[in-house]
């Protein structure tokens, strides 16, 4: 059984891969004020309530965007499995090529999309992962990851406002029925939702507009069904996109 580790800004994934489909999916938030204890009990209850035991696991692939976590996760994996993981860098598949300035930014979840969208699809793709951030990854159907365009993501997007705006309410993440707000809520959901729905389209256009018409273009994310009005705009909606690209770099390791 595989174990892949998604650590993300603001959650994180375990996920257990055997004959042929995903077991176990666990998600919850990312804490990096808390203690490598409080994750490491989290995992054994987790493992312990879906009845799982440590020498089930045969390898485990790490890949981490907040550093902090990173080392902190592969001693507790170690430890609790009895070897270190794989730990996802930008030079881990050689079959991706990353045409860009510096490879070493780039986060390790984009890579494991890039991956998962070239080796699934077998064609030009325009990964578009609705997160904390907003991204949009650029990977030939050679495997050539040729850039990255980052926006901040619709949570992020509203969450801002809160921060800087006294008077607004909690927002729910919902489609409004009208382009045009009648009371605060509709308003800031029209304006972002709607907006986003907008900065989507324009982006694939201009990407396309360089790249070639023929890259589809394929969502991930924890937000990628909430603008059901971008369906149509996509190859497929793949919440498991990220998790794939992990296992596929686990078993060519």
């Amino acid at each position: 059984m595989l174990l892949a580790v998604d650590i993300g800004n603001s959650n994180i994934v375990l996920a257990l891969h055997d004959d042929g489909e995903w077991k176990h999916i666990f998600r919850f938030p990312t804490l990096p004020e808390e203690s490598s204890l409080f994750y490491k009990m989290k995992i054994v209850n987790d493992f312990w309530e879906a009845n799982i035991v440590a020498n089930q696991i045969d390898k485990c692939v790490l890949s981490s965007v907040v550093p902090d976590l990173r080392d902190v996760f592969e001693e507790i994996l170690s430890e609790l499995f009895g070897s270190p993981p794989v730990v996802v860098n930008s030079t881990i598949f050689p079959k991706l090529k990353l045409q860009i300035d510096r490879p070493d930014e780039i986060g390790t979840d984009l890579v494991a999309n890039a991956i998962a969208a070239n080796q699934l699809f077998n064609k030009d793709c325009i990964i578009v992962d609705f997160g904390t951030a907003l991204t949009f990854t650029v990977v030939s159907k050679e495997g050539h990851l040729k850039g990255v365009n980052i926006a901040p993501g619709l949570q992020t997007a509203i969450q801002s406002l809160f921060g800087n705006t006294a008077q607004l309410p909690e927002v729910p993440l919902e489609m409004p029925k009208s382009a045009i707000g009648k009371n605060t809520v509709t308003a800031i959901q029209s304006g972002i939702l709607i907006g986003y729905v907008g900065l989507v389209r324009y982006q694939l256009a201009s990407i396309r507009a360089e790249v070639g018409e023929q890259y589809i273009a394929v969502a991930t994310g924890g937000l990628s069904k909430i603008l059901s009005e971008l369906k149509e705009d996509f190859e497929e909606v793949n919440m498991d996109l990220t998790i794939e690209g992990l296992r596929l770099i686990g078993e060519s390791v």
